[in-house]
């Protein structure tokens, strides 16, 4: 009776340890499929799982931006894209343009995370930065849009290849900003140049 007994405790302490092993097989798999950062900027899908990091940069949690939007230490960007008003609208024809909420006190700079940047766009988010960071390429500056958005990924890379020093990511944006029901604010864009 002994002997049955301590075949199943083997069999039992073989399955766990099996068991064990494949759980960590799947973790190490589920590691390597996490997205890594680019050698340059990300220029397609940029609504998917974005790094957990960002060379040069600080990461921020939910709780950390708000400490500093509290605090007034940081300037906020958000880089929402927004669609603009199509030149060829036939006369009479209402557009509206899609309401968007950010963090109280932020600069909207649309459309300035895309991987490649017209010229105009480029001259326009230099621009945006030196507003918002009052010419101080060592003030904080927090870059944002939504969860899983590559656009402020891209424009928090390119703010440190323009030599700012001191820039914070926020990869939740306004999704982790809302869902720890921080206040938000209707968002009018600073004016794009033409393009």
């Amino acid at each position: 009776m002994r002997w049955p007994v301590a075949a199943a405790l083997v069999a039992a302490m073989l399955a766990v340890q099996v068991s064990a092993q494949q759980v960590s097989a799947q973790q190490d798999q589920a590691r390597q499929q996490e997205p890594f950062e680019p050698e340059g900027y990300r220029t397609d899908n940029y609504r998917a799982p974005v790094p957990a990091t960002l060379e040069g940069a600080r990461v921020l949690s939910t709780a950390e931006a708000e400490t500093i939007w509290r605090s007034k230490s940081g300037a906020f960007i958000d880089v929402l894209p927004r669609a603009p008003k199509p030149k060829n609208l036939p006369a009479g024809t209402v557009w509206r343009d899609t309401p968007r909420k950010n963090i109280p006190g932020s600069l909207w700079l649309p459309d300035t995370g895309y991987g490649a940047l017209p010229p105009s766009m480029d001259d326009y988010l230099q621009r945006g930065l030196r507003q918002a960071s009052h010419g101080d390429k060592a003030a904080l500056l927090v870059i944002y849009c939504l969860a899983d958005c590559w656009m402020s990924w891209n424009a928090a890379k390119r703010a440190l290849a323009y030599g700012y020093t001191n820039v914070a990511w926020y990869p939740e944006g306004t999704d982790g900003w809302e869902q720890a029901k921080l206040p938000t604010e209707e968002a009018q864009p600073e004016p794009r140049p033409e393009q």
